[in-house]
Order: structure tokens, then C-alpha cells, then sequence
């Protein structure tokens, strides 16, 4: 089955375009990214299995624009992997935030698409946009199945316990405010490829998955199921990030407004854009750029980096603790995957649970590998995350099904 995966961002839209013939094979026919949607200068990146990557750059006014221009270079006579956009068969859509009401992926309907709008107030950088790639696709391909993956729908498995603010009840009956998470597709795709190359049976164990990139979340799960995780009611809680700030003390919030003299919405631009590397370094919200800075001695940069590292060891070890101890520690995304530094100085500080990391296979990058000795007694990986084969995979599921 051909399976365009779509994921939509603001001002962005990366693709990916794959031939699965089940569950676990399948092949990359074409992958790329339309990037600086409704500004001046728009780039298209696309890039056939085998072939030489192009780059355009064009203006992309809006998502319907982005959308053509994707199918237009698939479909492309001489550069293009489609012979027409008929052999499109499914299109599966990443949702950051689908609130308690989806514990899975489903089938694009009028009531899935209110549903993922109302929970824009949750995800006001992520939901809007995703809306407009599904509303774009639809007008393209007005035929072609669409499905959604949801990033929530992992955390569902969180006892109300571990998902619920000490807030009055009731604004949670009438809000739905709680904690819901977010990167679900790549926790549940690491932990159970983690699971394999560790030797464990993922329904019997306990997992710490961190995700860590321009974005960052850490999540428990035990027995196959997540338990806790560190983003919140939003992606902006948990540990200091690119441009978020990870946790606050509410009052400071409320502190800053009365003296900076800004509205909410001020705020958020602050908390969620001005603030986490970015905000304490004065300089980059690029991890790499920061690692550089503090090699030549940057005070500041080498401060974002080290909160970095505390505060995912934190996190960490309070899930130790949750679960009453953990099997596997698992590294994934554009950070966890590439920086060996980090992984190290994380690890170390789990000597007392009898991990031991191996340096030599630490140093790896781009590929999965177990990074602790043999005889440790808690085993790490460096997984590399899929989240468009797990949309894949429902995707062609769901599609399936609704042909019956």
C-alpha cells in the first residue's frame, strides 16, 4: 500500500512517502520538507530513495500551496516516484494533541476534526497547523482515506493520579485540564524496539524512554504501558527545551506579567519561543551551537546545557523511583541520538543501580545500539525513532479496514 505521511507545523510540512507491504517491510520511495510556509521565500526539499535531493526555492503562501508543490514533485515526469496521485492509496496525519478523547489512531471524520480543533487551545503551535494539512490533503485528494496518529494517545494508559493538576475538580470536568504528554509515537516506537535489542519482553518490564531534541520528554513505561511522562496539559512542561522553559513556579509567571506589563499571550510567546537554551544562553536554541559555545567557554551556554543534563537525570530518577526500578534507559531523537557527551554524563550518574556504560559503543550515532557493558546490571540504547513507520503502519491498518 503507498502511504504519504504528513506532518504539519506552522510554517512547515515534512513528508514522507512509503510502500508497505506489511507491518515490517516496507520501502522509502521519497522523503523531504516544505519549509518557510507564508513567508517570502519558501524552500521545497525533496528527496527519492536513490537519487539526488532537490531543492527548490519557492514561494509557499499557505499549507494548500505546500501540499501541491509536494504531490506536484512526486508526480514530477522526470524526477518524480508516482506515474499520478491515483496511486496514493492512504494519507496518515501526525497530531500533536488529541486530549483524552483518542487513545489510538482513527479515521479522519467531521467529528475527529472538531475534536482535534477543539484541543488547539492545548496545542495552539501544533493543532491549527495540522488542521491545515489535513484540510489541504483533503482538497487534493478528496478520495484517499486520511488518518491520524495522535502524539497523546500513548499516555492514555496514565493513572489520574500521575495526569491530574492539584487544581479544583471542576476545571478539569469543564476544561479538561490535566496532564496529557506529547512524542507518544516515538516513546511507543523506542521502547519497543528498545525492548528487542535488550533481550527484554516488553509486557514484562520497565522502561525510561527520552526523547530529547529541540522539543524533549521523558516518559516511564511500564509493562508496554506508559505510566508517567514529563510534558503536561502542553509541550511546554517538563525540562528546559530549544525555546520553552520547561517548569515554572505559576507565580513567577504571574510575577513577570505585572512587571514586564505584558498580556497572556505575551507570556506564552515568552514562556514558549524566547525562553529554555535560547533564553538562558542569550545566544541559540541549537543544541550543537551551544555544545561549541561551551567548549570555548561560553558561562552561559555551558549553564543551558548542564540544567539540560540535570534535569532529565531528575526526571529519570524519579521514574526509577515510580516504577520501583527500570530494565532499560532508551535515547532517541535529534539530540539523545547524535550527542554521546550528554548520554554519558546522564548515565554515569546511575552507577549506584549497577549501570555500567560502555564508552566505546556510547560514541555511536544514526544507528541502534546497546551503550552499557554486559554485565550491567540496567541496560541503556540508542534507538533511532520512526514515528512516520508507526503512522505508516496504522495508517495502512485503518485503511484497510475501511475498505471492508
Amino acid at each position: 500500500m503507498i502511504i504519504l505521511v504528513i506532518n504539519c507545523g506552522s510554517s512547515s510540512i515534512k513528508y514522507q512517502l512509503l510502500d508497505m507491504k506489511n507491518d515490517d517491510v516496507f520501502d522509502i520511495i521519497a522523503k523531504g520538507i516544505a519549509e518557510k510556509i507564508g513567508l517570502p521565500a519558501g524552500i521545497l526539499q525533496y528527496a527519492p530513495t536513490g537519487r539526488d535531493k532537490i531543492v527548490k526555492d519557492i514561494p509557499i503562501p499557505d499549507h494548500k500551496v505546500g501540499m501541491e508543490l509536494i504531490l506536484a514533485a512526486l508526480t514530477d515526469p522526470e524526477t518524480g516516484v508516482l506515474s499520478s496521485l491515483e496511486d496514493i492509496e492512504a494519507v496518515g496525519h501526525r497530531i500533536v494533541q488529541g486530549g483524552d478523547f483518542f487513545s489510538g489512531s482513527v479515521l479522519v471524520d467531521d467529528d475527529v476534526l472538531e475534536k482535534i480543533a477543539f484541543c488547539s487551545d492545548f496545542a495552539p503551535l501544533h493543532n491549527p497547523a495540522h488542521l491545515l494539512g489535513i484540510h489541504a490533503m483533503q482538497a487534493v485528494l478528496p478520495n484517499v482515506p486520511q488518518v491520524v496518529t495522535f502524539d497523546t494517545a500513548f499516555h492514555q494508559t496514565m493513572p489520574a493520579y500521575a495526569y491530574m493538576y492539584g487544581l479544583p475538580y471542576q476545571y478539569y470536568e469543564k476544561y479538561r485540564v490535566r496532564r496529557y504528554g506529547a512524542h507518544g509515537t516515538s516513546h511507543q516506537f523506542v521502547a519497543g524496539v528498545g525492548a528487542k535489542l535488550a533481550g527484554l519482553d516488553l509486557e514484562n518490564s520497565k522502561i525510561i524512554t527520552c526523547h530529547l531534541g529541540a522539543g524533549s520528554s521523558i516518559c516511564a513505561i511500564q509493562n508496554g504501558k506508559c505510566v508517567d511522562t514529563s510534558m503536561g496539559f502542553s509541550p511546554l512542561e517538563g525540562m528546559i527545551m530549544g525555546t520553552r522553559v520547561g517548569n515554572i513556579d505559576a507565580n513567577a509567571v504571574i510575577y513577570l506579567e505585572n512587571k514586564l506589563g505584558v498580556t497572556p499571550d505575551e507570556m506564552s510567546t515568552i514562556l514558549n519561543r524566547k525562553s529554555g537554551f535560547l533564553g538562558v544562553s542569550e545566544y541559540s536554541s541549537d543544541c550543537r551551537e551551544l555544545d561549541e559555545r561551551a567548549n570555548n567557554g561560553d558561562p552561559k551556554a555551558k549553564l543551558a546545557l548542564k540544567k539540560f543534563t540535570y534535569d532529565i537525570i531528575k526526571n529519570i530518577g524519579s521514574y526509577v523511583a515510580a516504577m520501583n526500578g527500570v530494565d532499560l534507559i532508551v535515547f532517541t531523537g535529534g539530540i539523545g541520538e547524535h550527542n554521546s557527551r550528554l548520554r554519558r554524563r546522564v548515565l554515569e550518574n546511575f552507577s549506584y543501580l549497577g549501570l555500567k556504560v560502555d564508552y566505546e559503543a556510547n560514541v555511536a550515532f544514526g544507528e541502534d545500539a546497546i551503550i552499557t557493558t554486559a554485565d550491567s546490571k540496567v541496560k541503556a540504547a540508542l534507538i533511532c525513532t520512526n514515528e512516520e513507520l508507526v503512522i505508516a503502519r496504522d495508517t495502512m491498518h485503518i485503511a484497510l479496514q475501511n475498505q471492508d
